[in-house]
């Protein structure tokens, strides 16, 4: 399911291109209506730049010290308004590209996304909130590190990139798009970097 070479190259130079956002006093980073938060710990955002749209996704640069799972605070800061075009209204779809940098001492060989409504209790499907689970198409999707990837919906949002390897000190990208069709102030994406099981 890997995307073709130029799709890849347009990606990196969307990641190039996008407007720069910065962070607040209290470390939280903004692009377009949403803001972004690593106050959960175990890893560090660098960098946020877009406005969360088709042309213009939200890119997150991320600095993680191990193989282990952090969570990723997501907020709505502006209004809300189902299919509206205005990169400063939140509409309920969310396109992200998360930049993942591999500060640990480990290979990882797969990287897992979990989308939680509410902190530690799995998505459902009566929630709205889901990686683009109501279309089957998945051109939205790709990764710079790893081939192929898998979408569970039930009873979890999950989406798992596997088939490929970030080596310590190299640094994989993720495109993907969250949808929401009841959308909630705050939410959650948890990060699974994964090493090899023994």
């Amino acid at each position: 399911m890997v995307k073709s070479l130029s799709a890849l190259i347009a990606l990196f130079v969307a990641l190039l291109a996008a407007s720069p956002a910065s962070a607040t006093e209290d470390g939280v980073w903004r692009a377009g209506a949403y803001t972004f938060s690593d106050e959960l710990g175990g890893f560090r955002i660098l960098s946020v730049k877009g406005s969360g749209t088709k042309d213009d996704p939200a890119i997150i640069t991320q600095e993680f010290q191990s193989a282990s799972p952090v969570t990723l605070v997501i907020r709505i800061l502006g209004p809300i308004r189902p299919y509206a075009n205005d990169p400063a209204v939140a509409t309920g779809f969310l396109n992200l590209v998360v930049v993942a940098h591999n500060a640990s001492q480990l290979a990882w060989t797969e990287f897992e996304f979990e989308l939680q409504e509410r902190r530690g209790i799995p998505s459902v499907y009566g929630d709205g909130l889901s990686f683009d689970q109501r279309r089957r198409e998945s051109d939205n999707i790709r990764s710079s590190g790893f081939a192929e990837f898998q979408r569970g919906f039930e009873p979890y949002d999950r989406l798992l990139f596997t088939h490929g390897f970030v080596d310590p000190g190299a640094e994989a990208s993720f495109a993907f798009l969250i949808s929401d069709f009841t959308p909630k102030r705050t939410f959650y994406l948890v990060q699974d970097p994964r090493i090899p099981s023994s």
